[in-house]
């Protein structure tokens, strides 16, 4: 009933298929129409009792599965912070899914054990992090802001004489949480699995592009947790690091920066300004499938407190091999994990410090065109383009609404909804190295005609 993994027919026809699905990314409809998704009932069946030719499983994934995809790695889709994929990324990914390596100590992986050192090492230098920083390879930067709460939970409650993690918390000495009224919900989704409920919250004001307003902040403390932000989901403002940073390490407070797609701006001479005084704070989240491009799924969580991090995540057990050697396990919730690093070593060596400056520019360039061609053509853009989000409006919600329907049903581009100050409005996020000029006016044109539709209405 097994097939060997030698099976070459098998993994030919999947390689075959993978490449014919690349070939029309670029051109095919960004979301799947009507026939395609009506097709998706194919998969409505009762578990089969015998087993199933292997080959006719790829072909029905393909054929129904493959048309039914949203093409975000393709250069018109602007909706979720998705990123496009890097050939080499993805060419890795491919390889080590048949390692299918498990990831926690150097015993099981000595080789992602190594390039999680590596890939450490580079990213504390693109992002000017101190030395003793240490990295956590984790699913996303939701995961890799829980494990960072969680080293300052951990932290703040031991320098009260409170260990967390045998006393719990239904006693424990309180401690504050203070963050910026425009903090992403997966802050708080992370605080709230972590026992921190929305009422205990302290939330600053924020200016009119999201950023806390440094004279806005309460007085802080060594029992303050501060979260900031480098990159608004909306409007791809950061924090003004420069100006809150030495205020909390006056208080000694502990400062978490949510920089899932906005860290990467520290790659760029051109834009690492924003990111000044972002390298004093303690803990630091990040996402490689956004900004930089690698497949889904990698986020990163850096501390520079290794002793709070481990402490928050440990797990213990006497069949457990820890060594001299890097065991990533202690850095992570999780003990099974894969070789998600590997993909981000591949498009940090295939870009190197150029190349990885030229797609953080290349992006906010793309995202200024886009910007440019909404006003010339009567749309109105509702904030400073300082990195890659675009926030367009029409001339009222009614029509915002309509406009972007008719946007996404035309297949020529995806963009997703927002509130802002009160308005409806269309949210553009430029993620994909392979969004060209003729993509973002091809897309610009969508609007275009959607608008015009919706006039004639």
């Amino acid at each position: 009933m097994f097939l060997d993994l030698k099976d070459k027919e098998l993994f030919k026809k999947a390689g075959d298929y993978a490449l014919e699905y690349a070939e029309s990314a670029l051109d095919r409809n960004v979301f799947p129409d009507e026939k395609a998704l009506k097709n998706l009932l194919v998969f409505d069946e009762d578990l089969p009792f015998d087993s199933t030719d292997a080959v006719s499983i790829v072909d029905q994934l393909h054929r129904y599965g493959s048309p039914s995809t949203v093409s975000q790695i393709g250069g018109r889709y602007f909706g979720f912070v998705n990123g496009g994929v890097i050939p080499a990324s993805l060419a890795v990914k491919w390889l080590t899914d048949f390692w299918d390596q498990n990831t926690p100590m150097y015993v099981t992986s000595p080789v992602m054990s190594k390039i999680e050192s590596v890939v450490e090492k580079w990213l504390k230098q693109i992002f000017s992090l101190p030395d003793e920083t240490v990295a956590g390879f984790v699913s996303g930067s939701s995961m890799a802001i829980l494990c960072g709460l969680a080293a300052a939970r951990f932290r703040i409650l031991e320098r009260q004489g409170w260990d967390v993690n045998k006393k719990g918390l239904s006693v424990s000495p309180p401690f504050r949480v203070v963050l910026g009224r425009h903090a992403h919900s997966t802050v708080t989704k992370g605080l709230a699995l972590l026992g921190v409920g929305s009422d205990q919250l302290e939330y600053v004001d924020v200016d009119n592009q999201g950023r806390i307003i440094p004279e806005s902040l309460p007085v802080l403390d060594t029992k303050t947790i501060l979260i900031l932000q480098a990159g608004h989901v909306s409007t791809g403002a950061f924090d003004p690091f420069d100006d809150i940073m030495p205020i909390a390490e006056e208080a000694g407070a502990w400062v978490h920066v949510d920089g899932a797609f906005g860290l990467w701006a520290a790659g760029s001479n051109k834009f690492n300004s924003l990111t000044n005084g972002m390298s004093r704070a303690d803990s630091w989240s990040a996402d490689g499938h956004k900004t930089l491009n690698t497949p889904y799924d990698s986020g990163i969580i850096l501390c520079k407190d290794r002793d709070a991090l481990v402490s928050a995540l440990h797990a213990a057990g006497s069949y457990l091999i820890f060594g001299e050697n890097r065991d990533g396990m202690l850095f992570t919730p999780e003990m099974s994990r894969r070789a998600r690093a590997v993909e981000m070593w591949a498009a940090l060596k295939f870009l190197g410090i150029k190349g990885l400056a030229e797609l953080v520019e290349g992006l906010h360039d793309r995202a200024v065109q886009f910007a440019e061609e909404f006003k010339l053509q009567g749309f109105e853009v509702l904030n400073d383009v300082v990195f890659n989000q675009v926030l367009v409006s029409c001339k009222d919600d009614d029509q915002t609404k309509r406009v972007l329907e008719l946007v996404q049903q035309s297949g020529e581009c995806w963009c997703g909804n927002a509130r802002w100050n009160d308005k409806y409005v269309i949210r553009v996020s430029v993620c994909s190295w392979a969004t060209t000029e003729a993509d973002v006016s091809r897309s610009v044109k969508a609007f275009v005609d959607a608008k015009n539709k919706v006039d004639t209405e």
